[in-house]
């Protein structure tokens, strides 16, 4: 679908595609290990390259945009030190006097936050869904995804042993995943509750 926006909206889209681009040359330089740099940042080197290649043909709001640059950023801070090292979570660890660092919690908040707002915008622009399965199909969505990333943080680690602790993340804690997900559902629920409002004003400027 072909959409006119201001042209403002191709220089914010451009901006973000250069902060990413300078977040992801700063996580690269050093990071921990290669190896769950590249499992953690993968998401980064897959969509944005799509988003590039979609822009003549698809155009989200700047709301969605935003927060997928967001996201990107989360999860390339959380590639360069792993999720279970992030060095401003330190204090927070110290001054709560708990038992792990709390970052990855951040990241698997937005794992469902932000590609609630995602799907939220496809389903809206490209079908008739409205009403009560909008939402309730967007949280279905993004709790799967959220159990799809588990399961391949579980193939990974089964496959790779030792190598891919930093990339599973569940510091000694039997109930990760489990909180992982719960995360990511309380995460697209809030986002459909706050933002739902300020996005359908954003998508009245989508053509």
């Amino acid at each position: 679908m072909q959409t006119r926006q201001p042209a403002t909206t191709g220089r914010f889209f451009a901006a973000l595609m250069a902060i990413q681009a300078i977040v992801l040359l700063w996580s690269a330089i050093n990071p921990h290990d290669y190896f769950t740099w590249f499992l953690e940042v993968v998401p980064v080197l897959i969509a944005a390259p799509l988003l590039v290649w979609w822009w003549p043909r698809f155009r989200f709001t700047p709301m969605v945009y935003a927060l997928l640059a967001v996201h990107g950023v989360i999860l390339m801070v959380g590639g360069h030190f792993t999720y279970a090292e992030v060095p401003y979570f330190d204090w927070l660890w110290d001054a709560m006097g708990a038992s792990r660092n709390h970052y990855d919690r951040i990241g698997h908040f937005a794992q469902g936050f932000v590609p609630a707002m995602v799907l939220r915008e496809l389903l809206l622009r490209t079908s008739t869904l409205r009403g009560f399965w909008l939402p309730f199909l967007t949280i279905c969505f993004c709790l799967a995804f959220s159990a799809l990333y588990e399961l391949i943080e579980w193939w990974t680690a089964a496959a790779m042993g030792e190598s891919a602790d930093s990339f599973l993340g569940s510091q000694g804690d039997i109930w990760d995943a489990q909180k992982d997900m719960m995360l990511a559902l309380t995460g697209a629920t809030l986002a459909l509750l706050t933002l739902s409002r300020a996005h359908d004003r954003a998508l009245r400027g989508v053509v």
